[in-house]
């Protein structure tokens, strides 16, 4: 039986991985996980120091005194204040009716994973387009053509904040990568070859960019239906830092019933801290 078998820290780790699998927000790619390992419990607060860049002064020879600029730093918080459970049971009647009763079992820990993978996405999108430091003028997008220059838009904005090039990510919704997939300036994830890493959500390049599609972008307000409008989002990982944990599983028998039960706590948090390394736009997608 589960109870009998279950051993917490296996089943914390099959979580996350299951978690890290699903995730496209969430990934390394997209949220850093720089202050992941100070994380404990519930309410817990991650002071991020920023450091202040030092002033770049002119030098004359046998002139210029030099006077050392004392560093600075300003002080941000992550504070982990998303908490999220799952809990299911199995039945001994059915536990024994299936071949392996087990099996059963983790494959519904796959599933809980799953949920709160698309839980936690769909916070972190919001965190992260809620926080973008530079947000452009709703766009009506109905070609690939208009699409494009929404992207070209993108670009610019992190190119005029300095943002490193390597490492940038775009993410779509469905709609607006089904524009895109008649233009031949897209590259898709196809033609990487086997080289590439993909990333969760991938499916292919432009000026820059790697493009992920996800169901999980915020709604914007710039169309009506039968248009389509939510955000187009572009980055950096370097901009947002996110950490989490499964902090608890448990088996046990419920008092009410014949069966097995498990239930587990997902905690985590975000924080833009480059807000200059995000760019966001609202556009209204013509569905075809």
């Amino acid at each position: 039986m589960a109870v009998d078998t279950f051993i917490p820290e296996v089943w914390n780790a099959q979580l996350l991985v299951a978690l890290q699998k699903a995730l496209v927000f969430g990934q390394s790619s997209v949220s850093n996980r720089n202050y992941e390992g100070d994380i404990a419990s519930f309410g817990d607060t991650v002071h991020i120091g920023s450091l202040t860049r030092p002033t770049i002064s002119s030098y004359v020879k046998n002139t210029t005194a030099i006077n050392p600029q004392t560093l600075a730093t300003t002080d941000q918080t992550l504070l982990i204040d998303q908490a999220k459970y799952f809990a299911f049971e199995v039945d001994d009647v059915d536990y024994r009716q299936v071949r392996d009763g087990g099996q059963l079992l983790n494959r519904a820990a796959s599933e809980a994973a799953l949920g709160l993978a698309e839980v936690a996405d769909s916070f972190l999108a919001t965190t992260i387009t809620a926080g973008a430091g530079t947000v452009l003028a709703a766009q009506d997008v109905a070609t690939a053509d208009a699409a494009y220059l929404v992207i070209r838009k993108l670009r610019l904005a992190l190119d005029k904040a300095n943002v490193p090039v390597e490492g940038r990510f775009l993410v779509v919704s469905p709609e607006f990568y089904a524009l895109g997939l008649g233009d031949p300036r897209f590259i898709h994830a196809a033609a990487y070859g086997s080289n590439r890493p993909i990333q969760n959500g991938e499916v292919g390049s432009i000026v820059g960019f790697a493009v992920l599609v996800s169901n999980g972008i915020p709604a914007g307000t710039a169309g009506t239906l039968p248009e389509v409008s939510n955000f187009v989002i572009a980055g950096h990982p370097m901009a947002t830092t996110f950490a989490q944990q499964i902090n608890k599983t448990e088996a046990y028998r419920p008092e009410s019933a014949f069966s097995d039960a498990i239930k587990g706590l997902h905690l985590y948090g975000a924080k833009v801290v480059r807000p200059e390394a995000l760019a966001v736009v609202d556009v209204d997608v013509t569905v075809a």
